[in-house]
């Protein structure tokens, strides 16, 4: 019988992606979860709370592999820490940890900074506490995924006058995309910091969101907006970009034509 692998926020948009392709690799899965699940046939849960640590050690009980997707807008040093902790008392071989292109480039050092760009602070010190901790280890650095890009559009349509952050453009990844290579990294040799992730275009924010109203069929008026401190002046300036990994396939536009058809 072989380990189960645990995977961490495995009910997110990338989390079942993950989940998904480890099973149709024929790999035992476990899936950490703050809320209870009923029974499934091929995929155990397990409860747990990564922030307060409860439950973890008995997450991780019995597994070598751990592809750590969850995550959140701030705390995830102090998750990473205490799912660190717990890998290395169960000897866990793999530890696999999912960030975000930028985590070093992205300076959050002012409050303005930190209430808008927080995120990649937070990531950038998860990526330390899993480098730090011990255990073998990668980290992949991914680009926004064009889920989270669609989440924004959809909010910004319901404005009747969209500000929209001058100068600052995105590289959309297909999570599903993003969930193979991380389950290559995990079933593979531990790789340390692996390449970057990105898609296969660069598009300006007022670009994504014409896109979406487009396929939308609706009309607003748009607003450059300037964004003060130095995260900002660092993504105007692409540190949130890796055109030299723009590896994946599915693009903004592929992803419209599908997603927008299913929407209410």
């Amino acid at each position: 019988m072989t380990s189960p692998i645990l995977v961490t926020g495995g009910t997110g948009t990338l989390g079942r992606q993950v989940v998904l392709r480890l099973r149709e690799a024929g790999c035992d899965v476990r899936v950490l979860s703050r809320r209870t699940h009923g029974a499934a046939t091929d995929i155990e849960y397990v409860t747990g709370d990564l922030a307060t640590g409860e439950g973890i050690e008995a997450a991780v009980e019995g597994t070598e592999i751990i592809v750590h997707c969850a995550g959140s807008s701030k705390g995830d040093e102090d998750k990473a820490l205490n799912l660190a902790q717990a890998a290395s008392l169960a000897r866990a071989r793999h530890l696999v940890y999912i960030s975000v292109v930028g985590a070093d480039r992205i300076p959050v050092v002012s409050g303005v900074d930190r209430a808008m760009f927080g995120y990649f602070a937070s990531k950038l010190a998860a990526e330390r506490v899993v480098a730090e901790s011990g255990l073998p280890w990668t980290t992949l650095r991914a680009a926004q995924f064009h889920d989270l890009l669609l989440m924004v559009a959809q909010q910004a349509a319901k404005l009747p006058v969209i500000p929209v952050p001058a100068g600052f453009r995105f590289q959309p990844v297909d999570a599903g995309e993003v969930a193979a290579r991380l389950v290559e990294l995990a079933l593979g040799t531990p790789a340390g910091l692996a390449p970057d992730i990105a898609g296969p275009r660069v598009y300006g924010m007022a670009d994504l969101l014409r896109g979406y109203l487009r396929a939308r069929r609706k009309h607003r008026l748009m607003v450059p907006v300037r964004l003060p401190g130095k995260a900002a002046r660092a993504f105007r300036a692409g540190a949130n970009l890796a055109p030299e990994r723009a590896v994946g396939h599915r693009t903004w536009e592929d992803f419209m034509a599908e997603r927008v058809l299913h929407e209410a």
